[in-house]
Protein backbone atom coordinates (compact mmCIF):
# COMPACT_ATOMS: atom_id res chain seq x y z
CA UNK A 1 0.00 0.00 0.00
CA UNK A 2 1.33 3.16 -1.25
CA UNK A 3 1.98 6.59 1.35
CA UNK A 4 0.11 8.56 -1.00
CA UNK A 5 -3.07 5.94 -0.70
CA UNK A 6 -2.84 6.00 2.83
CA UNK A 7 -2.82 10.10 3.09
CA UNK A 8 -5.96 9.62 0.35
CA UNK A 9 -7.88 7.57 2.59
CA UNK A 10 -7.31 9.66 5.89
CA UNK A 11 -7.98 13.04 3.76
CA UNK A 12 -11.19 11.53 2.26
CA UNK A 13 -12.31 11.01 5.97
CA UNK A 14 -10.92 14.29 7.18
CA UNK A 15 -13.06 15.66 4.39
CA UNK A 16 -16.40 13.42 5.48
CA UNK A 17 -15.83 14.36 9.19
CA UNK A 18 -15.27 17.87 8.17
CA UNK A 19 -18.42 18.24 5.71
CA UNK A 20 -21.04 16.50 8.86
CA UNK A 21 -19.10 19.24 11.06
CA UNK A 22 -20.28 22.00 8.97
CA UNK A 23 -23.79 20.55 7.69
CA UNK A 24 -24.43 20.28 11.34
CA UNK A 25 -23.45 24.12 12.39
CA UNK A 26 -25.24 25.35 9.14
CA UNK A 27 -28.59 23.58 10.00
CA UNK A 28 -28.11 25.23 13.99
CA UNK A 29 -27.36 28.33 12.40
CA UNK A 30 -30.99 28.39 10.53
CA UNK A 31 -33.03 26.45 13.40
CA UNK A 32 -31.14 26.57 16.21
CA UNK A 33 -33.74 28.96 18.40
CA UNK A 34 -36.71 27.64 16.79
CA UNK A 35 -35.74 23.75 17.57
CA UNK A 36 -35.21 24.82 21.70
CA UNK A 37 -38.95 25.66 21.50
CA UNK A 38 -40.01 22.60 19.81
CA UNK A 39 -38.00 20.63 21.95
CA UNK A 40 -39.32 22.11 25.21
CA UNK A 41 -43.11 22.04 23.71
CA UNK A 42 -42.77 18.63 22.31
CA UNK A 43 -42.14 16.21 24.84
CA UNK A 44 -45.33 15.78 26.99
CA UNK A 45 -45.16 11.90 27.43
CA UNK A 46 -42.55 9.64 26.53
CA UNK A 47 -44.04 9.09 22.70
CA UNK A 48 -43.78 12.33 21.67
CA UNK A 49 -40.12 12.79 23.25
CA UNK A 50 -38.69 10.21 20.93
CA UNK A 51 -40.13 11.45 18.14
CA UNK A 52 -39.50 14.89 18.73
CA UNK A 53 -35.58 13.98 19.74
CA UNK A 54 -35.55 11.69 16.60
CA UNK A 55 -37.50 14.70 14.38
CA UNK A 56 -34.00 17.43 15.69
CA UNK A 57 -31.56 15.07 15.21
CA UNK A 58 -32.74 14.77 11.87
CA UNK A 59 -32.69 18.62 11.31
CA UNK A 60 -29.29 19.52 12.58
CA UNK A 61 -27.87 16.03 11.81
CA UNK A 62 -25.44 15.88 15.21
CA UNK A 63 -27.19 13.70 18.02
CA UNK A 64 -24.52 15.50 19.92
CA UNK A 65 -26.15 18.96 19.54
CA UNK A 66 -29.78 17.31 20.37
CA UNK A 67 -28.65 15.90 23.41
CA UNK A 68 -26.74 19.37 24.42
CA UNK A 69 -30.20 20.98 24.29
CA UNK A 70 -32.44 18.36 26.33
CA UNK A 71 -29.61 18.50 29.11
CA UNK A 72 -29.89 22.04 29.39
CA UNK A 73 -33.57 21.99 29.85
CA UNK A 74 -33.17 19.43 32.49
CA UNK A 75 -30.78 21.84 33.91
CA UNK A 76 -33.68 24.46 33.60
CA UNK A 77 -36.20 22.93 35.11
CA UNK A 78 -37.87 22.92 31.94
CA UNK A 79 -37.61 18.77 31.15
CA UNK A 80 -37.51 16.14 33.48
CA UNK A 81 -34.91 13.56 33.30
CA UNK A 82 -37.73 10.75 32.16
CA UNK A 83 -38.81 13.00 29.55
CA UNK A 84 -34.91 13.54 28.31
CA UNK A 85 -34.31 10.15 27.95
CA UNK A 86 -37.35 9.76 25.52
CA UNK A 87 -35.52 12.63 23.58
CA UNK A 88 -32.09 10.64 23.68
CA UNK A 89 -33.41 7.48 22.61
CA UNK A 90 -35.25 9.68 19.69
CA UNK A 91 -32.18 11.07 18.72
CA UNK A 92 -30.61 8.00 18.70
CA UNK A 93 -32.73 6.48 15.99
CA UNK A 94 -32.36 10.17 13.79
CA UNK A 95 -28.93 10.01 14.42
CA UNK A 96 -28.94 6.67 11.52
CA UNK A 97 -30.08 8.91 8.63
CA UNK A 98 -26.02 9.53 8.75
CA UNK A 99 -25.27 6.26 7.65
CA UNK A 100 -28.24 5.72 4.70
CA UNK A 101 -26.28 8.68 3.64
CA UNK A 102 -22.92 7.81 3.45
CA UNK A 103 -24.68 4.02 1.95
CA UNK A 104 -26.23 6.11 -0.88
CA UNK A 105 -22.84 8.23 -1.49
CA UNK A 106 -20.70 4.85 -1.59
CA UNK A 107 -23.30 2.75 -3.22
CA UNK A 108 -22.03 0.96 -6.59
CA UNK A 109 -20.21 -2.09 -5.74
CA UNK A 110 -19.67 -4.38 -8.69
CA UNK A 111 -21.95 -3.08 -11.01
CA UNK A 112 -21.36 -0.35 -12.97
CA UNK A 113 -23.20 2.93 -11.87
CA UNK A 114 -25.18 5.19 -13.98
CA UNK A 115 -25.22 8.56 -11.85
CA UNK A 116 -22.01 9.81 -10.04
CA UNK A 117 -22.67 11.32 -6.65
CA UNK A 118 -19.54 13.41 -6.44
CA UNK A 119 -21.75 15.62 -9.49
CA UNK A 120 -23.86 16.49 -6.81
CA UNK A 121 -21.24 17.50 -4.50
CA UNK A 122 -19.70 19.97 -7.36
CA UNK A 123 -23.36 21.68 -7.93
CA UNK A 124 -23.35 21.77 -3.56
CA UNK A 125 -19.82 23.64 -4.05
CA UNK A 126 -21.28 25.80 -6.95
CA UNK A 127 -24.18 27.42 -5.53
CA UNK A 128 -22.94 27.12 -2.08
CA UNK A 129 -19.94 29.29 -2.89
CA UNK A 130 -22.90 32.15 -4.35
CA UNK A 131 -24.80 32.21 -1.66
CA UNK A 132 -22.16 32.29 1.06
CA UNK A 133 -21.23 35.76 -0.55
CA UNK A 134 -25.14 36.77 -0.35
CA UNK A 135 -25.23 36.92 3.07
CA UNK A 136 -28.96 36.54 3.55
CA UNK A 137 -28.73 33.00 2.57
CA UNK A 138 -24.99 32.12 3.58
CA UNK A 139 -26.32 29.54 6.11
CA UNK A 140 -27.67 27.55 2.70
CA UNK A 141 -25.09 28.23 1.52
CA UNK A 142 -22.83 26.85 4.36
CA UNK A 143 -24.91 23.71 4.49
CA UNK A 144 -24.56 22.90 0.18
CA UNK A 145 -20.82 23.32 0.92
CA UNK A 146 -20.99 20.72 4.20
CA UNK A 147 -22.90 18.74 2.09
CA UNK A 148 -20.76 18.59 -0.94
CA UNK A 149 -17.75 18.12 1.09
CA UNK A 150 -19.04 15.24 2.57
CA UNK A 151 -20.50 13.88 -0.94
CA UNK A 152 -16.97 14.38 -1.82
CA UNK A 153 -15.29 13.01 1.19
CA UNK A 154 -17.75 9.69 0.26
CA UNK A 155 -16.89 9.18 -3.17
CA UNK A 156 -13.35 9.58 -2.53
CA UNK A 157 -13.27 7.24 0.04
CA UNK A 158 -14.79 4.65 -2.48
CA UNK A 159 -12.50 5.43 -4.94
CA UNK A 160 -9.83 4.94 -3.11
CA UNK A 161 -11.17 1.98 -1.53
CA UNK A 162 -11.93 0.26 -5.06
CA UNK A 163 -8.13 1.50 -6.32
CA UNK A 164 -6.75 -0.34 -3.15
CA UNK A 165 -8.63 -3.80 -4.56
CA UNK A 166 -8.86 -4.55 -0.44
CA UNK A 167 -11.26 -7.39 -1.23
CA UNK A 168 -8.17 -9.57 -3.44
CA UNK A 169 -5.37 -8.16 -1.13
CA UNK A 170 -4.24 -11.31 0.77
CA UNK A 171 -3.21 -9.37 3.53
CA UNK A 172 -6.55 -8.15 4.17
CA UNK A 173 -8.48 -10.50 3.42
CA UNK A 174 -6.27 -13.33 5.42
CA UNK A 175 -6.31 -11.06 8.35
CA UNK A 176 -10.29 -10.93 8.54
CA UNK A 177 -10.11 -15.36 7.41
CA UNK A 178 -8.08 -15.76 10.62
CA UNK A 179 -11.34 -14.74 12.74
CA UNK A 180 -13.62 -17.54 12.98
CA UNK A 181 -16.91 -15.99 11.06
CA UNK A 182 -18.95 -18.42 13.77
CA UNK A 183 -17.20 -18.20 16.64
CA UNK A 184 -18.78 -15.82 19.66
CA UNK A 185 -15.42 -14.85 20.46
CA UNK A 186 -14.96 -12.73 17.10
CA UNK A 187 -18.28 -11.20 17.31
CA UNK A 188 -17.23 -9.83 21.11
CA UNK A 189 -13.25 -8.77 19.73
CA UNK A 190 -14.66 -6.72 16.65
CA UNK A 191 -17.45 -4.97 19.26
CA UNK A 192 -14.74 -3.87 20.71
CA UNK A 193 -12.46 -2.87 18.62
CA UNK A 194 -15.53 -0.47 17.03
CA UNK A 195 -15.87 1.34 19.90
CA UNK A 196 -11.86 1.99 20.91
CA UNK A 197 -11.65 3.28 16.91
CA UNK A 198 -14.96 5.62 17.72
CA UNK A 199 -13.54 6.49 21.09
CA UNK A 200 -10.31 7.31 19.28
CA UNK A 201 -11.24 9.11 16.06
CA UNK A 202 -14.10 10.77 18.25
CA UNK A 203 -16.59 10.21 14.93
CA UNK A 204 -19.01 7.11 14.89
CA UNK A 205 -19.12 8.26 10.93
CA UNK A 206 -15.71 8.02 10.41
CA UNK A 207 -15.71 4.65 11.78
CA UNK A 208 -18.97 3.63 9.74
CA UNK A 209 -17.52 4.82 6.64
CA UNK A 210 -14.47 2.46 7.15
CA UNK A 211 -16.92 -0.38 7.81
CA UNK A 212 -18.71 0.29 4.65
CA UNK A 213 -15.41 0.71 2.65
CA UNK A 214 -14.48 -2.61 4.16
CA UNK A 215 -17.71 -4.55 3.42
CA UNK A 216 -18.46 -3.10 0.23
CA UNK A 217 -15.44 -3.91 -1.52
CA UNK A 218 -15.44 -7.86 -0.06
CA UNK A 219 -12.45 -7.90 2.61
CA UNK A 220 -14.97 -7.88 6.00
CA UNK A 221 -17.63 -10.51 6.09
CA UNK A 222 -20.75 -8.79 7.38
CA UNK A 223 -21.21 -10.52 10.91
CA UNK A 224 -17.67 -8.49 11.43
CA UNK A 225 -18.97 -5.27 10.24
CA UNK A 226 -22.35 -5.72 12.05
CA UNK A 227 -19.87 -6.30 15.12
CA UNK A 228 -17.94 -3.20 14.16
CA UNK A 229 -21.24 -1.15 14.25
CA UNK A 230 -22.53 -2.12 17.39
CA UNK A 231 -19.07 -1.07 19.07
CA UNK A 232 -19.29 2.59 17.34
CA UNK A 233 -22.71 2.71 19.33
CA UNK A 234 -20.94 2.18 22.46
CA UNK A 235 -17.81 4.12 21.87
CA UNK A 236 -20.12 7.31 21.44
CA UNK A 237 -21.44 6.96 24.58
CA UNK A 238 -18.08 6.53 26.15
CA UNK A 239 -17.00 10.13 24.91
CA UNK A 240 -20.24 11.35 26.08
CA UNK A 241 -19.54 10.26 29.09
CA UNK A 242 -16.06 11.37 29.49
CA UNK A 243 -16.98 14.79 28.58
CA UNK A 244 -19.94 15.07 31.44
CA UNK A 245 -17.33 14.20 34.14
CA UNK A 246 -16.53 17.51 34.78
CA UNK A 247 -20.78 18.71 34.40
CA UNK A 248 -23.45 18.72 36.93
CA UNK A 249 -25.53 15.67 38.54
CA UNK A 250 -27.98 16.19 35.75
CA UNK A 251 -25.80 16.27 32.65
CA UNK A 252 -24.05 13.53 33.91
CA UNK A 253 -27.29 10.98 34.54
CA UNK A 254 -28.30 11.70 31.00
CA UNK A 255 -25.26 10.79 29.98
CA UNK A 256 -25.33 7.28 31.64
CA UNK A 257 -28.59 7.28 30.48
CA UNK A 258 -27.68 6.84 26.94
CA UNK A 259 -24.98 4.77 27.38
CA UNK A 260 -27.21 2.08 29.34
CA UNK A 261 -29.77 2.52 26.13
CA UNK A 262 -26.85 1.48 24.20
CA UNK A 263 -24.82 -1.06 26.52
CA UNK A 264 -28.54 -2.76 26.63
CA UNK A 265 -29.03 -2.75 23.13
CA UNK A 266 -25.94 -4.51 22.42
CA UNK A 267 -26.09 -7.26 25.32
CA UNK A 268 -29.95 -8.29 23.80
CA UNK A 269 -28.76 -8.20 20.32
CA UNK A 270 -26.13 -10.77 21.18
CA UNK A 271 -28.62 -13.24 22.28
CA UNK A 272 -30.23 -13.01 18.83
CA UNK A 273 -27.48 -11.79 16.75
CA UNK A 274 -27.43 -14.48 13.96
CA UNK A 275 -30.93 -14.19 13.37
CA UNK A 276 -31.13 -11.07 13.99
CA UNK A 277 -28.64 -9.90 11.30
CA UNK A 278 -30.16 -12.30 8.61
CA UNK A 279 -33.32 -10.50 8.72
CA UNK A 280 -31.74 -7.24 8.22
CA UNK A 281 -29.80 -8.92 5.09
CA UNK A 282 -33.08 -10.71 3.45
CA UNK A 283 -34.88 -7.53 3.87
CA UNK A 284 -32.36 -5.25 1.88
CA UNK A 285 -32.03 -8.41 -0.48
CA UNK A 286 -28.23 -9.45 0.46
CA UNK A 287 -27.04 -13.21 -0.28
CA UNK A 288 -25.41 -14.23 3.35
CA UNK A 289 -24.02 -17.54 2.01
CA UNK A 290 -22.60 -16.12 -1.54
CA UNK A 291 -19.02 -16.69 -2.29
CA UNK A 292 -16.62 -15.95 -4.67
CA UNK A 293 -16.40 -19.22 -5.68
CA UNK A 294 -19.82 -20.37 -6.18
CA UNK A 295 -21.30 -17.19 -7.86
CA UNK A 296 -17.94 -15.36 -9.54
CA UNK A 297 -16.29 -12.42 -8.74
CA UNK A 298 -18.87 -10.36 -10.54
CA UNK A 299 -21.63 -11.83 -9.22
CA UNK A 300 -19.98 -11.27 -5.42
CA UNK A 301 -19.34 -7.69 -5.79
CA UNK A 302 -22.85 -6.99 -7.14
CA UNK A 303 -24.39 -8.87 -3.72
CA UNK A 304 -21.31 -7.38 -1.75
CA UNK A 305 -22.55 -3.89 -3.15
CA UNK A 306 -25.67 -3.86 -0.99
CA UNK A 307 -23.51 -4.50 2.05
CA UNK A 308 -23.67 -0.46 2.70
CA UNK A 309 -27.43 -0.42 2.77
CA UNK A 310 -27.17 -3.61 5.20
CA UNK A 311 -25.35 -1.53 7.46
CA UNK A 312 -27.48 1.18 7.53
CA UNK A 313 -30.39 -0.77 7.98
CA UNK A 314 -28.81 -2.67 11.00
CA UNK A 315 -27.86 0.61 12.49
CA UNK A 316 -32.13 1.62 12.08
CA UNK A 317 -33.62 -1.40 12.84
CA UNK A 318 -31.22 -1.84 15.98
CA UNK A 319 -31.87 1.58 17.53
CA UNK A 320 -35.47 1.55 16.65
CA UNK A 321 -35.87 -2.12 18.33
CA UNK A 322 -34.36 -1.26 21.42
CA UNK A 323 -36.45 1.95 21.46
CA UNK A 324 -39.13 -0.10 21.59
CA UNK A 325 -37.99 -2.19 24.23
CA UNK A 326 -36.56 0.35 26.69
CA UNK A 327 -39.80 2.90 26.11
CA UNK A 328 -41.77 0.97 28.44
CA UNK A 329 -39.24 1.25 31.14
CA UNK A 330 -37.86 4.83 31.11
CA UNK A 331 -39.17 5.38 35.00
CA UNK A 332 -37.06 2.69 35.85
CA UNK A 333 -33.58 4.01 33.90
CA UNK A 334 -34.46 7.37 35.89
CA UNK A 335 -34.57 5.67 39.14
CA UNK A 336 -31.64 3.68 38.13
CA UNK A 337 -28.88 6.76 36.99
CA UNK A 338 -30.34 8.77 40.23
CA UNK A 339 -29.61 5.48 42.25
CA UNK A 340 -26.16 5.15 40.27
CA UNK A 341 -25.19 9.20 40.33
CA UNK A 342 -25.99 11.26 43.43
CA UNK A 343 -26.05 14.87 44.04
CA UNK A 344 -22.99 16.26 45.32
CA UNK A 345 -23.52 17.53 48.98
CA UNK A 346 -22.22 21.02 49.24
CA UNK A 347 -22.80 24.08 51.44
CA UNK A 348 -24.45 26.60 48.93
CA UNK A 349 -22.67 29.26 50.29
CA UNK A 350 -19.55 27.18 49.57
CA UNK A 351 -20.42 26.27 46.02
CA UNK A 352 -19.66 28.94 44.02
CA UNK A 353 -18.93 27.13 40.56
CA UNK A 354 -20.07 27.37 37.36
CA UNK A 355 -23.43 25.21 37.10
CA UNK A 356 -24.64 24.83 33.13
CA UNK A 357 -20.96 25.74 31.44
CA UNK A 358 -18.93 23.13 31.17
CA UNK A 359 -15.36 22.65 28.98
CA UNK A 360 -16.22 19.55 27.84
CA UNK A 361 -19.73 19.01 26.92
CA UNK A 362 -20.27 21.65 24.55
CA UNK A 363 -19.46 21.24 21.24
CA UNK A 364 -22.18 23.41 19.42
CA UNK A 365 -21.25 27.24 19.49
CA UNK A 366 -25.15 28.16 18.67
CA UNK A 367 -26.40 25.88 21.33
CA UNK A 368 -23.35 26.93 23.81
CA UNK A 369 -25.36 30.17 23.90
CA UNK A 370 -28.21 28.92 25.92
CA UNK A 371 -26.08 27.10 28.73
CA UNK A 372 -24.47 30.81 29.04
CA UNK A 373 -28.16 32.54 29.47
CA UNK A 374 -29.14 29.70 32.19
CA UNK A 375 -25.37 30.85 34.30
CA UNK A 376 -25.97 34.57 34.08
CA UNK A 377 -29.74 33.20 35.07
CA UNK A 378 -28.04 31.76 38.11
CA UNK A 379 -25.71 35.04 38.23
CA UNK A 380 -28.44 37.16 38.99
CA UNK A 381 -30.12 35.15 41.39
CA UNK A 382 -27.53 35.10 43.52
CA UNK A 383 -27.31 38.77 43.70
CA UNK A 384 -30.92 39.20 44.27
CA UNK A 385 -29.48 36.50 47.44
CA UNK A 386 -26.93 38.89 48.12
CA UNK A 387 -28.66 41.84 48.44
CA UNK A 388 -31.01 40.40 50.60
CA UNK A 389 -28.50 39.79 52.66
CA UNK A 390 -27.64 43.32 52.98
CA UNK A 391 -31.78 43.95 54.06
CA UNK A 392 -30.50 41.50 56.65
CA UNK A 393 -27.42 43.40 57.23
CA UNK A 394 -29.29 46.45 57.94
CA UNK A 395 -32.46 44.99 60.29
CA UNK A 396 -29.33 43.49 62.67
CA UNK A 397 -27.48 46.99 62.47
CA UNK A 398 -31.19 48.43 64.06
CA UNK A 399 -31.12 46.04 66.78
CA UNK A 400 -27.72 45.97 68.09
CA UNK A 401 -28.31 47.01 71.83
CA UNK A 402 -29.15 45.74 74.93
CA UNK A 403 -28.28 42.11 76.52
CA UNK A 404 -28.23 40.43 73.45
CA UNK A 405 -25.42 42.58 71.32
CA UNK A 406 -22.92 40.02 71.33
CA UNK A 407 -24.79 37.87 69.67
CA UNK A 408 -26.21 40.04 67.06
CA UNK A 409 -22.45 41.21 66.28
CA UNK A 410 -21.29 37.87 66.08
CA UNK A 411 -24.40 37.31 63.61
CA UNK A 412 -23.87 40.47 62.39
CA UNK A 413 -19.71 40.18 61.31
CA UNK A 414 -20.97 36.29 60.14
CA UNK A 415 -23.45 37.83 57.86
CA UNK A 416 -20.76 40.47 56.59
CA UNK A 417 -18.25 38.12 55.96
CA UNK A 418 -21.23 35.97 53.79
CA UNK A 419 -21.61 39.42 51.65
CA UNK A 420 -17.76 39.62 51.43
CA UNK A 421 -17.81 36.56 49.98
CA UNK A 422 -20.58 36.82 47.49
CA UNK A 423 -18.71 40.24 45.94
CA UNK A 424 -15.70 38.05 45.38
CA UNK A 425 -17.59 35.68 43.52
CA UNK A 426 -19.09 37.74 41.04
CA UNK A 427 -16.04 38.89 40.18
CA UNK A 428 -15.05 35.74 39.54
CA UNK A 429 -18.57 35.06 37.63
CA UNK A 430 -17.80 37.40 35.31
CA UNK A 431 -14.79 36.53 34.12
CA UNK A 432 -15.21 32.86 33.83
CA UNK A 433 -18.61 33.39 32.25
CA UNK A 434 -16.81 36.51 29.56
CA UNK A 435 -14.15 33.80 28.57
CA UNK A 436 -16.25 31.07 27.89
CA UNK A 437 -18.66 33.54 25.79
CA UNK A 438 -15.29 34.77 23.96
CA UNK A 439 -14.86 31.11 23.29
CA UNK A 440 -17.92 30.88 21.73
CA UNK A 441 -17.63 33.82 20.09
CA UNK A 442 -14.78 32.83 18.01
CA UNK A 443 -16.66 29.87 16.04
CA UNK A 444 -18.27 31.05 12.97
CA UNK A 445 -21.96 32.34 14.51
CA UNK A 446 -25.05 33.73 13.21
CA UNK A 447 -25.67 37.80 13.15
CA UNK A 448 -28.52 36.94 15.86
CA UNK A 449 -26.20 34.84 17.96
CA UNK A 450 -23.77 37.32 17.48
CA UNK A 451 -26.01 39.88 18.67
CA UNK A 452 -26.90 37.75 21.87
CA UNK A 453 -23.71 37.15 23.08
CA UNK A 454 -22.95 41.39 22.83
CA UNK A 455 -26.00 41.97 25.23
CA UNK A 456 -25.01 39.07 27.12
CA UNK A 457 -21.55 40.51 27.82
CA UNK A 458 -23.35 43.53 28.85
CA UNK A 459 -25.26 41.72 31.49
CA UNK A 460 -22.38 40.01 33.29
CA UNK A 461 -20.96 43.59 33.45
CA UNK A 462 -23.98 44.87 34.96
CA UNK A 463 -24.63 42.10 37.37
CA UNK A 464 -21.49 42.43 38.86
CA UNK A 465 -21.53 46.08 39.44
CA UNK A 466 -24.82 45.16 41.18
CA UNK A 467 -22.37 42.82 43.42
CA UNK A 468 -19.88 45.56 44.00
CA UNK A 469 -23.49 48.23 45.10
CA UNK A 470 -23.94 45.51 47.39
CA UNK A 471 -20.31 45.11 49.11
CA UNK A 472 -20.48 48.67 48.84
CA UNK A 473 -23.51 49.03 51.19
CA UNK A 474 -22.82 46.28 53.09
CA UNK A 475 -19.59 48.37 54.27
CA UNK A 476 -21.27 51.36 54.39
CA UNK A 477 -23.86 50.19 57.20
CA UNK A 478 -20.74 48.31 59.14
CA UNK A 479 -18.88 51.50 59.41
CA UNK A 480 -22.26 52.79 60.79
CA UNK A 481 -22.43 49.60 62.96
CA UNK A 482 -18.98 50.04 64.34
CA UNK A 483 -19.40 53.71 65.06
CA UNK A 484 -20.96 55.27 68.36
CA UNK A 485 -24.45 54.89 69.49
CA UNK A 486 -25.36 58.59 68.85
CA UNK A 487 -24.36 58.40 65.31
CA UNK A 488 -27.00 55.70 64.73
CA UNK A 489 -29.98 55.91 62.25
CA UNK A 490 -33.32 57.08 63.94
CA UNK A 491 -36.27 54.65 63.34
CA UNK A 492 -37.32 57.53 60.52
CA UNK A 493 -34.40 56.28 58.70
CA UNK A 494 -34.77 53.07 59.17
CA UNK A 495 -38.12 53.21 57.82
CA UNK A 496 -37.29 55.20 55.03
CA UNK A 497 -34.08 52.71 54.06
CA UNK A 498 -36.07 49.52 54.31
CA UNK A 499 -38.71 50.93 52.17
CA UNK A 500 -36.08 51.77 49.69
CA UNK A 501 -34.79 48.54 49.67
CA UNK A 502 -37.60 47.02 49.32
CA UNK A 503 -38.31 48.72 45.81
CA UNK A 504 -34.81 47.90 45.04
CA UNK A 505 -35.74 44.16 45.59
CA UNK A 506 -38.96 44.47 43.58
CA UNK A 507 -36.80 45.74 40.54
CA UNK A 508 -34.55 42.70 41.29
CA UNK A 509 -37.40 40.62 41.01
CA UNK A 510 -38.45 42.02 37.44
CA UNK A 511 -35.26 41.71 36.32
CA UNK A 512 -34.89 37.75 37.54
CA UNK A 513 -38.28 37.48 35.95
CA UNK A 514 -36.73 38.59 32.44
CA UNK A 515 -33.95 36.16 32.57
CA UNK A 516 -35.69 33.12 33.27
CA UNK A 517 -38.61 33.75 31.42
CA UNK A 518 -38.76 34.07 27.34
CA UNK A 519 -38.54 38.32 26.61
CA UNK A 520 -42.11 38.55 24.49
CA UNK A 521 -43.90 37.75 27.36
CA UNK A 522 -42.23 40.88 29.32
CA UNK A 523 -43.55 43.67 30.03
CA UNK A 524 -40.48 46.02 30.05
CA UNK A 525 -42.41 49.25 30.99
CA UNK A 526 -43.34 47.86 34.64
CA UNK A 527 -39.13 47.26 35.28
CA UNK A 528 -39.04 51.36 34.10
CA UNK A 529 -41.85 52.42 36.14
CA UNK A 530 -40.03 50.96 39.55
CA UNK A 531 -36.99 52.36 38.25
CA UNK A 532 -38.94 55.99 38.07
CA UNK A 533 -40.48 55.27 41.32
CA UNK A 534 -37.28 55.02 43.24
CA UNK A 535 -36.21 57.84 41.73
CA UNK A 536 -38.39 60.21 42.86
CA UNK A 537 -38.03 58.34 46.60
CA UNK A 538 -34.52 59.06 46.26
CA UNK A 539 -35.48 62.93 45.62
CA UNK A 540 -37.90 62.69 48.08
CA UNK A 541 -35.63 61.43 50.29
CA UNK A 542 -32.67 63.82 49.59
CA UNK A 543 -34.94 66.88 50.43
CA UNK A 544 -36.21 65.63 53.48
CA UNK A 545 -32.53 65.03 55.25
CA UNK A 546 -31.52 68.50 54.26
CA UNK A 547 -34.37 69.79 56.11
CA UNK A 548 -33.60 67.26 58.95
CA UNK A 549 -29.72 68.17 59.39
CA UNK A 550 -31.01 71.89 59.90
CA UNK A 551 -33.67 71.03 62.58
CA UNK A 552 -30.93 69.13 64.05
CA UNK A 553 -32.87 65.78 63.92
CA UNK A 554 -29.52 64.01 63.93
CA UNK A 555 -25.90 64.91 62.71
CA UNK A 556 -24.44 66.08 58.93
CA UNK A 557 -21.79 62.52 59.77
CA UNK A 558 -25.60 59.87 59.78
CA UNK A 559 -27.20 62.33 57.08
CA UNK A 560 -24.28 61.30 54.79
CA UNK A 561 -24.14 57.94 55.63
CA UNK A 562 -27.56 57.29 55.16
CA UNK A 563 -28.25 59.10 51.95
CA UNK A 564 -24.65 57.10 50.18
CA UNK A 565 -27.63 54.08 51.30
CA UNK A 566 -30.29 55.62 49.48
CA UNK A 567 -27.64 56.86 46.90
CA UNK A 568 -26.30 53.17 46.43
CA UNK A 569 -29.59 51.66 45.97
CA UNK A 570 -30.64 53.88 42.95
CA UNK A 571 -27.72 53.50 41.39
CA UNK A 572 -28.28 49.35 42.19
CA UNK A 573 -31.74 49.55 40.07
CA UNK A 574 -30.00 51.98 37.65
CA UNK A 575 -27.82 48.72 36.78
CA UNK A 576 -30.95 46.46 36.98
CA UNK A 577 -32.40 48.71 33.90
CA UNK A 578 -28.90 48.15 31.66
CA UNK A 579 -29.21 44.23 32.10
CA UNK A 580 -33.38 44.28 30.68
CA UNK A 581 -32.21 46.92 28.24
CA UNK A 582 -29.11 44.61 27.14
CA UNK A 583 -31.35 41.43 27.08
CA UNK A 584 -34.57 42.86 25.61
CA UNK A 585 -32.57 44.91 23.20
CA UNK A 586 -34.66 48.28 24.23
CA UNK A 587 -33.66 51.46 26.11
CA UNK A 588 -34.99 53.30 28.31
CA UNK A 589 -36.22 56.92 27.14
CA UNK A 590 -34.20 59.36 29.03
Amino acid sequence: MSLLIIFKLLGSLALLMFGMKAMSEALQKMAGPQLRHVLGAMTTNRFTGVLTGMLVTVSVQSSTATTVMTVSFVNAGLLTLAQAISVIMGANIGTTLTAWIMAIGTAGGGEATTFDISFVSYIGFFVGIILIYMKKHRYIGDFLFGLGLLLLGLTTLKATGTSMDMGNNPAVTDFFMSFDPNAFSTTIIFLLLGGVLTFCVQSSAAVMALTMLLCSTGAMPIYQGIALVMGENIGTTITSNLAALSANTSARRAALSHMFFNFFGVFWILFVFRAFVDAVCGFVGYDVEMTKESAGVAAFMANAGKLNFVLAAFHTCFNVANTFILIWFIPQIEKLVCWIIKPKKVDEEEDFRLHFITSGIMKTPELSVLEAQKEIQAFAMRMQRMFTMVQDLLTLSSTSTGKKKNNQETEFNSLFSRIEKYENISDNLELEIANYLDQVSDAHLSDETKAKIRGMLREISELESIGDSCYNMARTISRKYQGKKEDHFNDEQYNHLHQMMSLTDQALTQMNQLLSGRKDYFDVYRCYNTETEINNYRDQLKSQNIMDINNHSYTYAVGTIYMDLVNACEKLADYVVNVVEARTGTRMAA
